[in-house]
């Protein structure tokens, strides 16, 4: 071959190669399927954002619906430190954070600005029950003993929970005591972190009975440590012989949720991508066995929705920890 005409297929050559790899280095921004993002958990690792964020993760991983996420655990005043991470990150199009129940009244009892209302809303993904949680031995055998013996001495039931002021475990035991005519300013709460230690306390006598979600406790349940005296719900649990609130004659229905926040000043673009891709992740078997594996109820609601239901969360829980003067 001529010397020349062998300096041009080779320079094609090399073109084609570099296009080629210039093709495999841009991907992330040309094909959504292999973008990198990175998603905040508000707690450590173990807990319940935790546990709803890595699921999303893996579902999204193994799904093929993004490239490969970069999960932190951001720890301090119950969510608060990474809600203001959040805020501070205003305009970033890769980051996502899992947030809940807990993380809105952790906001008011801290006096943060960075309240949810002011992040983008993406999608709420979950709901879970709490439960009423008693050591084996118990005096209390059923709700109605518990309520009587709480009716009859606010100060001789001590209840643990694994939330700070303002977080589920400690709004449910404060609703709970309203609605069955106790103040809740009587109710003597203590905050242990997560649900082992809230474990060892009940067991260890530290406390008469735990209010929390039920995921972290089904060891201990299913080997007769801990009973389940009722659960939060509208319906009752699978697995779980308790009845429901509402079947005890007790009119109160409370759920935690958890969801997915954006930063804010995102484009329309870039919040209607990641709604699409959570909603894509949402369909997934991967996503729905945790559900099932977890005890989760699926309460899926992107957008809009979740932004009205946001605004309504934010105004309950205001209203609840005004009432308790911690707000």
């Amino acid at each position: 071959m001529h010397r020349s005409r062998l300096l041009a297929v080779l320079a094609a050559a090399v073109v084609l190669v570099l296009v080629a790899s210039g093709c495999g280095v841009t991907r992330g921004s040309d094909d959504p399927s292999n973008r990198r993002l990175r998603m905040m958990i508000p707690n450590s690792a173990g807990g319940g954002y935790d546990l709803t964020g890595r699921a999303a993760v893996r579902a999204l991983e193994e799904n093929d619906l993004t490239g490969r996420f970069e999960v932190s655990n951001v720890i301090g005043a119950s969510g608060t430190v990474a809600m203001q991470r959040l805020l501070n990150e205003e305009g970033a199009d890769d980051l996502v954070m899992t947030m809940g129940l807990g993380v809105v009244g952790a906001v008011y009892t801290n006096k943060s600005e960075a309240t949810p209302t002011r992040m983008t809303p993406i999608a709420r993904l979950i709901e879970e029950q709490e439960g009423v949680l008693v050591p084996a031995d118990s005096p209390f055998k059923t709700i109605d003993d518990l309520v009587a013996a709480w009716q009859d001495d606010p100060d001789s039931v001590t209840v643990g929970g694994g939330s700070s002021p303002g977080g589920p475990d400690h709004l449910f035991p404060m609703q709970l005591a309203a609605e069955v005519a106790i103040d809740p300013n009587d109710v003597k709460y203590i905050s242990y972190d997560g649900g082992g230690p809230l474990t060892a306390a009940l067991l260890g006598e530290k406390i008469e009975v735990g209010m929390s979600g039920l995921g972290e406790f089904s060891g201990q349940i299913a080997n007769g440590d801990l009973r389940v005296l009722a659960v939060s719900g509208d319906e009752r649990l699978e697995g779980i012989d308790a009845p429901t609130l509402t079947e005890a004659g007790i009119d109160l229905v409370f759920t935690n949720w958890r969801g997915v926040l954006a930063p804010p000043g995102i484009s329309d673009e870039q919040r209607d991508y990641l709604i699409d891709l959570f909603t894509d992740m949402h369909d997934t078997d991967e996503w729905r066995e945790a559900l099932a594996d977890n005890g989760w109820i699926d309460s899926f609601a992107t957008g809009d929705e979740f932004a009205a239901f946001l605004k309504e969360q934010d105004s309950r829980v205001a209203d609840t920890l005004e009432e308790l003067g911690l707000s």
